[in-house]
């Protein structure tokens, strides 16, 4: 469904394609990959060996059913506080801490209620972690398309010549297994907390939201424009609001961890806007 004030938060849509955070420090600070971590380093080479198309397929089988946990999406959020993902290399913050500092950047910028929440739930897909992962190299990370050529655009793209699919004349060609402009919702992406997090929420948010919340870390399409040929008009349309969303998502981030108790039940509220009490995972 689209979301239900689409036409009156967007009878501006230049207004929102322009809206963008203005991040305290500078923009050229973040994802600063030639000057990574070793952590992060490892993590992403880990994550190009394995996300192979055989991986993909049985991780969406395997994490489809929804059957790891029943609770509330702020009871989740409690649990992620305990996770800090190994592939951001700009934040030391829990997820929890993030994930409030990009909502309350898009509370303050006026942003309707469907994209706050967004902002807030964006990463419980990390949850994966708890359930049955691998490690964090199926969790988190920057996402791609498998089952056709890997972009050199995509965060260190040496490491895909040791992934088995790489040599496999099925699926490193341009397309691949795809059609031309097939349409990202039938192209299969490297499994982790986009995905899952877009099964989890399926049934609950606008379709804006979930497009958003898939394709989040999408940085090869969304930043790089690698993946345009894949692209259907839908795509198109929805990429624009992952676009705007990734300003707040990622230079929101900052070393001022946000007052957890005392946004606690503003965010309760919303949450009952859009969820019920608990829910599958």
């Amino acid at each position: 469904m689209l979301a239900e004030s689409f036409s009156q938060v967007c009878d501006d849509w230049e207004h929102y394609l322009q809206c963008k955070y203005v991040p305290v420090n500078p923009v050229e600070s973040f994802r600063t990959y030639d000057v990574a971590k070793p952590s992060v380093v490892k993590l992403y080479k880990e994550q190009h060996e394995n996300q192979t198309v055989d991986f993909v397929l049985k991780s969406r089988k395997k994490f489809s059913q929804l059957d790891k946990a029943h609770m509330g999406i702020w009871e989740a959020l409690e649990m992620l506080n305990e996770l800090t993902d190994e592939s951001d290399n700009d934040t030391e913050l829990s997820q929890i801490e993030h994930c409030l500092q990009t909502a309350e950047a898009l509370r303050k910028d006026g942003f309707d209620d469907w994209m706050v929440l967004t902002g807030l739930i964006h990463d419980l897909g990390k949850l994966l972690y708890y359930f049955g992962a691998e490690g964090q190299w199926d969790v988190v990370g920057d996402t791609f398309p498998v089952g056709c050529r890997f972009s050199e655009k995509i965060v260190y793209p040496e490491f895909f010549k040791s992934n088995p699919d790489y040599n496999n004349p099925a699926y490193n060609t341009l397309c691949g297994i795809y059609e031309p402009n097939c349409g990202l919702d039938n192209v299969f992406m490297s499994f982790g907390h986009d995905e899952y997090m877009y099964m989890v929420a399926e049934n609950y948010l606008p379709e804006e939201a979930l497009y958003i919340i898939r394709y989040h870390s999408f940085y090869g399409q969304h930043r790089e424009n690698a993946y345009t040929h894949l692209m259907n008009e839908r795509d198109h349309e929805m990429m624009k609001w992952v676009k705007i969303f990734n300003s707040y998502d990622l230079y929101s981030k900052s070393d001022a961890p946000p007052n957890i108790p005392e946004l606690k039940p503003y965010y309760q509220a919303l949450i009952r806007k859009f969820f019920p009490d608990e829910i599958n995972w």
